[in-house]
């Protein structure tokens, strides 16, 4: 018993470090707020603050058909999204998926966008629209910098793109000029105007925001994790004085807050797995908060805390197989089957390290792997909740000033965040471990939780009805507008 004993006082001592008190995530909650605050002034943050230059949320009255087009990856979108005249009534979204070959991915600009192009038109034909007049939103999932809701340039290509000619350039320009080479060849007549380039988060708020207008924040947690939100135009102190319109609006912010903590400020929560995580990925030092909350990186840490369960507390008779050193070997899905299966037994955990090379485990050993599972998962909704608080309280000081979407109760600020990816969807308990601790650590605040459908398409597209809706120069303030 006492060997057991010991065993287990250094399997508790292993895993400790996962265990955040409210005060630790306090803590995490009020260095974003900071980095929030340096980076709307310009000052040195960890956030990149990025103006999304979305300046409304859907209020109802938008109607009518848009395209959409969402591009991040070697399969794309051609959405056609028809709003109802009542907000009530069902919205209309016809799509069609498209190939990027992996030759136009790395060729030139040029043929990249005349192939979006000639999508587009294929699209437009399928569904006769060959000579439509149609606003088009543009979700681009690539770092770019905007200086316009319709004038955003690529920063660097990711995820396996290398077309030359494209970074530095104005995408909707690009587009637009492919679009008039294709209609040259194929003498239709449609015409599609580029009105919006946004990324996937503020196209999930978007879309969970037209059914709840209290929706003014919006957050993926899924193979990466990022955030954005309303913000005080006044306050954005990195906007060009010719980028500012008259009056109080408001303005999506782009947080990035993926990179939150490359200037050190979670090193005090961070642990020897986060460290090798790091360290072996493909940007060490980079990306610090997404590496210890996102699908990407939740597998990798596990596995890492297996390791050192192996070695520190001798789970496994203190043997680690060659399969469980191996990087990536170790997935996210596992966590997520494993924390969904309750069975007596852990029957799915039994099979995950059958195929790691740990055949005929005891329940005791499954039982750890299942503890170790857990404490990475809710540590990850935890340090998530740390940062939708964040989001929420500044939300709340700026209503002070703004009053707009009010609940009606002078004493309780009332917000929804909409929400997508696959980690907040398919994980069992991630969803209700965010709700539970947003509201610890957000006192007097009713915040509601809104699970998005179809963000990147239909974002896209209520962004452009939106801006559409408003017009090219917005004099409305914000609150008039969006106000519920």
């Amino acid at each position: 018993m006492a060997n057991a004993a010991a065993i287990r006082n250094q399997i508790d001592e292993v895993l400790s470090s996962y265990k955040l008190s409210n005060e630790q995530l306090e803590y995490v909650r009020d260095q974003m707020t900071q980095n929030l605050f340096n980076g709307l002034h310009g000052k040195k943050s960890s956030l990149k603050m990025l103006p999304s230059f979305v300046r409304g949320i859907p209020n109802g009255k938008e109607c009518g058909d848009f395209l959409a087009l969402d591009l991040g990856g070697t399969n794309f979108r051609v959405l056609r999204v028809k709003l109802p005249e009542k907000s009530d009534d069902r919205v209309e979204v016809d799509s069609q998926v498209y190939m990027v070959p992996e030759t136009t991915m790395r060729s030139t600009g040029e043929e990249l966008f005349d192939h979006i192009a000639e999508c587009i038109e294929d699209f437009l034909t399928r569904h006769n629209l060959a000579d439509a007049s149609l606003p088009l939103g543009f979700t681009f999932s690539f770092p770019c910098v905007q200086n316009g809701l319709d004038n955003s340039f690529l920063l660097r290509w990711t995820k396996g793109f290398n077309a030359t000619g494209v970074v530095g350039k104005d995408l909707a320009g690009l587009l637009h000029e492919a679009l008039e080479r294709r209609k040259l060849q194929s003498h239709l007549t449609y015409s599609v105007k580029v009105k919006a380039v946004i990324n996937d988060t503020v196209g999930t708020m978007m879309t969970c925001a037209y059914t709840d207008h209290d929706c003014t924040i919006g957050m993926i947690v899924g193979t990466g994790s990022n955030a954005c939100y309303m913000e005080s135009e006044a306050d954005i102190k990195t906007l060009k004085k010719e980028q500012r319109l008259a009056g109080n609006g408001r303005m999506c912010i782009n947080t990035e807050w993926g990179g939150f903590g490359e200037n050190g400020s979670l090193e005090s929560i961070r642990t020897d797995c986060d460290r090798a995580v790091d360290k072996e990925s493909i940007n060490p030092g980079c990306m610090i908060f997404e590496k210890m909350i996102s699908g990407m990186y939740m597998g990798e840490v596990v596995r890492y805390l297996l390791l050192n369960l192996v070695r520190q507390a001798g789970l496994f008779g203190g043997v680690a197989t060659d399969i469980l050193k191996t990087k990536g070997k170790f997935l996210t899905a596992f966590v997520t089957q494993i924390e969904a299966d309750r069975s007596h037994q852990l029957k799915a955990c039994s099979q995950i390290l059958d195929c790691l090379g740990y055949a005929n485990t005891t329940l005791e050993e499954r039982s750890v792997v299942r503890e170790a599972c857990v404490n990475v998962s809710t540590r990850a909704a935890n340090l998530c909740a740390s940062g939708v608080a964040a989001l929420v309280l500044r939300s709340r000081d700026i209503e002070t000033k703004l009053p707009a979407l009010g609940s009606g109760d002078a004493s309780r600020f009332r917000i929804t965040v909409g929400v997508d990816g696959t980690v907040y969807k398919k994980h069992p308990r991630f969803r209700f471990l965010l709700s539970d601790k947003v509201s610890e650590l957000c006192p007097n605040c009713d915040v509601t939780f809104r699970q998005s459908s179809d963000g990147s398409g239909k974002g896209a597209a209520l962004v452009t009805a939106v801006a559409c809706r408003l017009g090219e120069n917005i004099e409305a303030d914000f609150t008039t507008e969006d106000g519920g």
